[in-house]
């Protein structure tokens, strides 16, 4: 079936022929696994996501997530250091981990007949990490490089990490997922080690399998290594609620930069902290008719018509643990001020309070993004990460299979609705990045999202 055939069938909401079948099942000791087949190229991938990244962190100990990803990879009672990577390569897959403010990830990329692999080796690493002083001392040394590359020195990053920390108050997404550097500085080995036996195990974790595999076959293989691991005794932590904001909250940012920076940001539920589901799908669907591509309103009136944008993204994380924030980034161009972005930007948003959305425009919007829904599940390992994430932050993998249901059922009114509830200046987060001279030339860099690490 070609890809329009395909495509055309899901906008219709014909059933698919060969549908991938999602299976899943627990172990005695608590590790879910789900296992989705698609049978179209004889490959799979392998993840393990365990819930806990940035957003668990208590003060004095950012970063340490981050930091054990790194240490993952630096052997266990078993295996030597940096000896994982080397097995995968050598079975010609590919392998690499995540650490985001709901979770940390590990996943390998493999031929269809060598999960085995993959399974004994992450069931080795779940419980039985080496966490080595002289390799710490080693790779806490390359996470501060990594902090000072990725943020230190780059002024749009440090713009969005001063942003996070002044936009929540009580919220733990004022992490930086890297950490302070002072935290990074006081990690101990025996910090790690009391995080790594707390959160790296069985009951904390989810097994996702997605590719030419059989379910039968994968949960017995996952029996047969991850069976005998011991569950830890979890004390979650709360769910924190962010403190209602009473008024704008303004902060400037001097760095050394060549271009002015802007980042707006308004509290708003996640899918998993709406009064009402459909607040969470409104938010999704006013993102894309913001900013889902050319003929979104900020492309065709803050960057073609006004020129006022140079660029400018929106962002909003539907599936996040907690309450999250919608967030505009965008820097002016040559003959404009940060000032005149923000009322651009502003004048949008008020469109939307006040004029209700034509069907015309909503509908081409929403065939959108089931279009992108729809391209994604193209790749085994999207697919994979999808039910990875929603498992991790508390949702289900079918919240997966609803989502395109939900954008179509998404109503003008409901677009208003939102718009008019979460988009005021009481609720209102902003930075600007003021450019300081520069001791060499650097280049404009993008927000960061999730480290992503390579080994």
């Amino acid at each position: 079936m070609g890809m329009r055939s395909l495509l055309v069938l899901c906008l219709l909401g014909l059933p698919l022929a060969g549908v991938a079948k999602v299976s899943e099942f627990t172990l005695e000791n608590g590790l879910k696994i789900i296992v989705k087949e698609d049978h179209r190229a004889p490959v799979l991938v392998s993840q393990v996501w365990y819930k806990v990244g940035a957003s668990y962190e208590p003060n004095g100990l950012t970063g340490i997530s981050h930091v054990l990803e790194h240490m993952m990879f630096k052997g266990t009672q078993k295996h030597g250091p940096n000896e994982f990577s080397r097995i995968i390569a050598a079975h010609g897959g590919k392998e690499n981990a995540f650490t985001g403010s709901d979770y940390t990830g590990y996943y390998q990329k493999l031929h269809k007949d060598r999960l085995e692999i993959s399974f004994e080796m992450e069931a080795d690493r779940m419980r039985h990490l080496a966490l080595n002083a002289a390799e710490f001392s080693k790779e806490i040394k390359v996470v501060m490089e990594e902090r000072r590359s990725r943020t230190d020195d780059n002024p749009q990053a440090l713009t969005f990490e001063h942003f996070k920390a002044a936009s929540y108050m009580s919220s733990p997404y004022q992490n930086p997922v890297i950490g302070w550097m002072a935290d990074l500085e006081n990690l101990a080995v025996a910090d790690l080690q009391k995080w790594y036996e707390k959160w790296y195990a069985p009951n904390n974790a989810t097994l996702v399998v997605a590719g030419d595999v059989d379910a039968k076959a994968v949960f017995q293989l996952a029996q047969k290594y991850f069976a005998g691991l011991k569950p830890s005794e979890l004390n979650l932590p709360r769910m924190t609620t962010e403190v209602p904001q009473r008024g704008v909250r303004r902060i400037v940012v001097k760095a050394p930069a060549q271009l002015p920076y802007l980042i707006m940001g308004y509290h708003v539920p996640s899918l998993k902290t709406a009064p009402e589901p459909w607040e969470a799908y409104a938010l999704e669907v006013m993102a894309h008719i913001l900013d889902g591509g050319q003929s979104a309103r900020f492309a065709k009136h803050l960057i073609r018509e006004t020129q006022v944008a140079a660029e400018i993204s929106t962002s909003y994380d539907l599936f996040a643990r907690l309450s999250e924030q919608f967030i505009f980034a965008g820097t002016p161009s040559q003959n404009y001020r940060v000032e005149d972005l923000e009322k651009a930007i502003k004048g949008q948003i008020k469109r939307l309070q006040d004029d209700i959305i034509s069907a015309p425009e909503l509908n081409k919007v929403q065939t959108q993004v089931v279009a992108q829904k729809t391209y994604e599940k193209d790749s085994v390992h999207y697919q994979a990460m999808q039910i990875g994430a929603l498992e991790t932050v508390g949702l289900k993998w079918q919240t997966m299979d609803e989502l395109v249901e939900k954008v179509r059922a998404v109503t003008p009114a409901q677009i208003q609705a939102v718009a008019k509830k979460y988009f005021n200046e009481d609720n209102l987060t902003v930075a600007v990045l003021e450019p300081q001279p520069l001791a060499r030339a650097t280049a404009a860099a993008t927000q960061p999202g999730a480290t992503k690490n390579a080994h």
